[in-house]
């Protein structure tokens, strides 16, 4: 999984509550098991009409919105079914922080596990972070996972919480299997030991 440190880049503003995960990504696109290839489809219902071309005054549509790697969003952002093709298609997309004011617990936990930042603030901070983000392409925003602090265009600065083990997942780059392999000295001396005490097992 790629590390996050800091991160500099657009943001997005996305003023909609309660955008589930069928809005993320439709279920016809669930299929596959890859967590990459999604990104095309990210949003796909609002991204393009029924034949397919592009929607034009969608956000991510817009020229200077395509390359947002932050995307700040209204309440209760990720909620509906527990998918991971959600965060997948985020991801594969280009964005690596989402800002709202509260989170789907399944889809908060699983942006963890996919390399994405996601920053509850009170409506107010969100709220400057979103007016910031439709300042367009000009208006970069840096967002700090060591520091736990959001850098607005103009050098306001906003921080927030983050859970200290997760905190460290991610600015290692650790998802489950990195953990798992960071004990694979204590693993290996496990079985080792094992297989000498019960060879018949």
């Amino acid at each position: 999984m790629e590390k996050f440190t800091t991160l500099s880049g657009i943001a997005a503003p996305m003023p909609l509550v309660n955008i589930d995960t069928d809005m993320i990504i439709p279920k016809q696109f669930l299929k596959t098991i890859k967590r990459s290839g999604l990104g095309v489809n990210l949003f796909d219902e609002m991204r393009y009409d029924r034949q397919g071309n592009e929607i034009a005054d969608f956000v991510l549509n817009k020229p200077q919105y395509r390359a947002a790697q932050i995307l700040v969003a209204g309440d209760n952002f990720g909620c509906g079914s527990s998918r991971e093709h959600a965060p997948w298609a985020i991801a594969d997309f280009g964005i690596r922080c989402v800002i709202s004011t509260s989170f789907a617990d399944i889809f908060y936990n699983n942006c963890f596990k996919n390399g994405i930042l996601p920053i509850v603030l009170p409506e107010a901070e969100r709220d400057l972070c979103m007016k910031d983000a439709e300042k367009g392409a000009n208006a970069r925003i840096e967002v700090s996972l060591a520091d736990q602090t959001i850098t607005l265009s103009d050098g306001t600065k906003i921080g927030f919480e983050v859970d200290p083990f997760r905190k460290h997942c991610l600015i290692n780059g650790l998802d489950d299997i990195g953990l798992t392999l960071e004990k694979a000295t204590a693993i290996d001396s496990f079985e080792a030991k094992a297989q000498s005490l019960r060879p018949w097992a």
